[in-house]
């Protein structure tokens, strides 16, 4: 069952047509979110990084469309699923509505939620090989609209391709500068000593949730420093741990870059934290 703007729907219904944005222009934002046992983890900074992105993309953003109500909805499709005593990933589209063709016609919106489970009740760390090379086709660009989450993400799509095509586990992509940006499903760290180190978002990186409280976590810790700056490839040669951020996923350890091999001795006393933190939202 889906969500459509509050009406549970088959997924074999038809809710919208080929008039609809999102598959048109790309037009729509959409979050994607970890529930588990209808507990939704880090709700609040999800809800209003959407509503931030909705008004920079002056989407009308509707008056019902609150924190509590979204809650109620996930919980609902949840139950409708058979998943709300379970771990699970919901997403949550929305878009402009139908009209206009690059101008709109109205700055409306419908949303759209759908869920699947996950495997795991909390992050846990895999240790299994984890590949990654660079993605150098095609760039990132260094702005604000890379760092919302939209449904513009042809770039990522290609680079999963290339990713899958060479037997990678996942490719990091570059902005024009070449400076390191983020992995295809989420955001990259480097660990240096004491030092972690991720792109700034004025390099193009995607404004990601567990990148944010990692940042914040951090930045009060009296045995690790944070640096948010521009990463150089070569760099990725230096480092001494390489790991990927996504509110799915948790932290992901990258093990190797071409000849270069990583520890995971910060990636393991961050999954505690990490743990620690979903479980106070």
């Amino acid at each position: 069952m889906v969500n459509f703007n509050g009406r549970l729907l088959s997924e074999n219904d038809t809710f919208f047509n080929h008039g609809n944005r999102a598959f048109k222009y790309g037009d729509a934002l959409f979050e994607t979110l970890k529930v588990v046992n209808g507990k939704i983890f880090f709700f609040e900074d999800h809800y209003f990084r959407l509503m931030a992105s909705m008004r920079i993309l002056r989407m009308e953003i509707p008056m019902e469309l609150t924190m509590e109500f979204l809650g109620e909805e996930i919980k609902k499709t949840l139950e409708a699923n058979g998943l709300l005593d379970a771990a699970a990933r919901i997403r949550l589209t929305v878009f402009r509505r139908q009209g206009g063709f690059y101008v709109p016609e109205t700055n409306d919106v419908s949303w759209v939620m759908d869920v699947s489970p996950v495997a795991n009740l909390f992050y846990q760390l895999d240790e299994a090989t984890y590949r990654i090379e660079l993605f150098k086709d095609y760039f990132v660009n260094a702005d604000m609209l890379s760092n919302l989450k939209t449904t513009n993400k042809i770039i990522h799509v290609v680079a999963g391709i290339f990713t899958q095509e060479n037997e990678y586990q996942n490719c990091l992509l570059l902005n024009q500068k070449k400076q390191v940006v983020e992995a295809i499903n989420g955001n990259v760290f480097l660990v240096f000593g004491d030092e972690v180190i991720t792109p700034p978002l004025e390099d193009g990186c995607l404004n990601g949730i567990i990148r944010r409280k990692l940042i914040e976590n951090l930045g009060h810790s009296q045995e690790f420093k944070i640096t948010e700056r521009s990463i150089s490839p070569f760099e990725l040669q230096k480092a001494d741990e390489v790991f990927i951020t996504n509110v799915i996923s948790g932290i992901i350890p990258v093990t190797h870059y071409r000849k270069k091999s990583y520890g995971i001795d910060f990636t393991k006393k961050m999954i505690g934290r990490l743990n620690a933190l979903a479980r106070l939202t």
